[in-house]
């Protein structure tokens, strides 16, 4: 009898008082992202027209401009030379300028300094 007292007493259901313990706090966090850039600068460079005549030991026929004048040796057998370069006005080169990789973080728009509010 007095084990079904005591195992009555074990199997019903006990009445006791829970007092929640809530605290209050708060949590910040800062996230980074870095990325990769690879820039290749692409400049164009452009001139005027030119043209240069320069020779040694050469006459010419008429006006040096004028495409069709030809050019005689002065002293025949003394050594000559002529050169005549012509370039007309535009880009005559492209320069390529690769810049190096950079690595730059990222932060999350709140943490800028410019930012005056975040809606997240």
């Amino acid at each position: 009898m007095k084990r079904l007292i005591l195992l009555m007493m074990l199997a019903s259901p006990a009445a006791a008082q829970v007092t929640p313990n809530f605290t209050q706090g708060s949590m910040q966090s800062t996230t980074t992202t870095t990325i990769d850039i690879d820039r290749t600068i692409a400049t164009n460079i452009y001139g005027g027209d030119y043209s240069s005549w320069s020779g040694t030991n050469v006459v010419p026929s008429g006006d040096i401009a004028d495409t069709a004048t030809t050019y005689s040796v002065h002293t025949a057998g003394d050594q000559f030379q002529l050169e005549i370069v012509t370039r007309a006005a535009g880009k005559f080169k492209t320069a390529w300028l690769p810049k190096p990789s950079s690595r730059s973080p990222l932060l999350h728009p709140c943490r800028s300094s410019l930012s005056k509010s975040c809606i997240c």
